[in-house]
């Protein structure tokens, strides 16, 4: 079926095209998240979701869309996504943070420039024909202190264009490595002495609950006084009352803001005082990064609906196109042995170890861990996937832990799956040959080389004689065509297992026979998606 793709927000004609240049169906109809009763109507028909800040995909919303695979923001900011019932949903959350960094950051320098200089009070009043030379005495940003706080992507292309203008720039980033902060030419500092020693303070984090209030009522009193503050990144990082009162007091010279801690900001402590800048939220309002975030999604979007490919998700593993065909055998695999697991066990499961042996264990580990833990838990739920598993097994309190090592045996790589439960632990292990097929290799330590398909039928029995023949004598008997069979034991006389790779599911009264005829501990037909 041909993805179907919704962009319900304005987006650039060029974007949309991409869409359909790469062969995807699309509706366009900017403003239509601004009618969510008819939004919600229509969503169920869509695999994706193009948006910008308009539409707000909420938890009713995302339960008419069916179909959805994937919300692609075409920005930054997600507030307006309910990232957690698009996880529960299954549904990939996609941004485009590259598309804006140089736009938000060329706007944080000219917030420092505006406040320096004073220029929009300086503007309003020749406007208004007024020649108050002497009233707005600026300061030169060229050898004054510039601390930034959040060295990422966009306070990175800040640092260096302080540096570029002759500034002296600290950063402040726990996630700062010594090597990049000699690459940005800056120096590597902690909060407390950035605040003390900064003449301009500029901003660019997230706001999560580490960063939330992060200039706090307490920190900007340790600011050195004159400071000017500037935040274009994120409202809640700053006390907004505490500076109202701390540039009223005069030990904060003066603030530039384009986010504020609530918005659409009609009234906010920091309108109307002097010397304060204020913007409404324009950090990516540009023409060229207003068609860059909206190419950037397009491309995005139709990369994963079309060969599975994930970048700049916020709650998935980012798989490169690269990587989805290198890793689609193994992707496979994973979710193979996590399914075999998940329909032999009954039981609530308390740890999941996988272990990477060889040249997988220099693959995307993170989501090949996401295929395993989908291929198990929807043995149960069907409508898992990679994205909502890992959030349903962490509800569920399951232990998730990697091993990786270097190759160990005869295979070039392989995964081992081992899940633990009240009562028992369970192992398989699989590899993928050089025909790109998986294959089960090893089950209860048992080795073996079992191709997989759609409809399989595991045995477990003690190593005696006529196994084989009453495997083989009652499918016959019964219709049932073996399409491969494979044989496997630990020792002679000893537990032994078998996998039938079979054209068609076992009636149930055939697995009745087989157990009527006492030779077998266990009895299990198995389901694979080989789609």
């Amino acid at each position: 079926m041909t993805p179907k793709v919704l962009v319900s927000d304005k987006l650039s004609e060029t974007a949309v095209q991409i869409f359909r240049d790469r062969g995807i169906e699309v509706d366009f109809e900017p403003g239509l998240g601004k009618d969510k009763d008819r939004l919600r109507e229509v969503i169920g028909q869509y695999d994706g979701l193009a948006i910008r800040s308009a539409t707000k995909v909420t938890d009713k919303l995302l339960a008419s869309a069916d179909r959805l695979r994937v919300i692609g923001r075409a920005g930054i900011g997600t507030d307006n996504i309910d990232k957690a019932a698009a996880s529960k949903m299954g549904v990939i959350v996609m941004n485009t943070p590259f598309g804006n960094m140089i736009t938000t950051a060329e706007h944080a320098i000219a917030m420092m420039f505006a406040v320096a200089r004073q220029i929009p009070e300086a503007s309003a009043s020749t406007h208004a024909g007024k020649w108050e030379k002497s009233k707005f005495m600026g300061v030169e940003l060229t050898n004054k202190t510039l601390g930034v706080i959040g060295a990422g992507n966009i306070g990175g292309i800040v640092c260096r264009r302080a540096r570029g203008l002759e500034m002296k720039v600290m950063a402040y980033d726990p996630f700062l490595s010594d090597e990049r902060a000699d690459q940005l030419g800056v120096q590597k500092v902690e909060l407390d002495e950035l605040l003390a020693r900064s003449d301009f303070i500029t901003l660019h984090v997230p706001l999560i609950e580490a960063t939330r209030n992060i200039l706090s009522r307490e920190n900007l009193m340790k600011t050195k006084p004159g400071v000017r503050i500037i935040n274009c990144a994120r409202g809640g990082l700053v006390d907004e009352e505490a500076l109202a009162e701390l540039l009223k007091s005069g030990h904060v010279a003066g603030a530039g803001f384009d986010v504020f801690a609530v918005e659409p900001a009609t009234d906010n402590p920091l309108f109307d005082l002097p010397n304060v800048v204020c913007t409404p939220h324009l950090g990516a309002a540009t023409t060229e990064a207003q068609e860059n975030v909206a190419l950037q999604v397009a491309e995005q979007m139709s990369d994963y609906l079309l060969t599975g490919a994930v970048q700049n998700s916020l709650n998935m593993p980012s798989v490169t196109a690269e990587e989805a065909k290198v890793m689609g055998p193994w992707l496979a695999l994973a979710d193979h042995l996590g399914s075999f697991v998940g329909q032999m066990t009954d039981e609530p499961i308390k740890a999941i170890n996988i272990l990477y042996d060889g040249l997988v264990a220099d693959m995307n580990l993170e989501a090949l861990n996401c295929a395993v833990v989908a291929g198990l838990l929807k043995a149960n739920n069907p409508d898992l996937n990679m994205v909502s598993a890992p959030v349903i097994a962490k509800e569920r309190g399951i232990s998730i832990s990697r091993t990786t090592q270097g190759k160990s045996g005869v295979f070039d790589a392989y995964i081992k799956l081992t899940v633990v439960t009240d009562k028992r632990e369970r192992s398989i292990a699989g590899t993928v040959f050089s025909d790109g097929k998986p294959r089960f290799i090893q089950i209860k330590g048992i080795n073996i080389d079992a191709e997989i398909g759609a409809h399989m039928l595991y045995t477990t029995n003690r190593d005696v004689p006529g196994i084989i023949g009453a495997l083989g004598q009652t499918m016959g008997e019964n219709g049932v065509n073996i399409a491969n069979f494979t044989l496997g034991r630990d020792e002679v006389g000893g537990d032994a297992i078998a996998l039938l790779y079979i054209d068609h599911p076992v009636p149930a009264e055939v697995i009745g026979k087989l157990h009527d005829t006492g030779l077998f501990q266990t009895i299990s037909p198995l389901r694979f998606d080989i789609s």
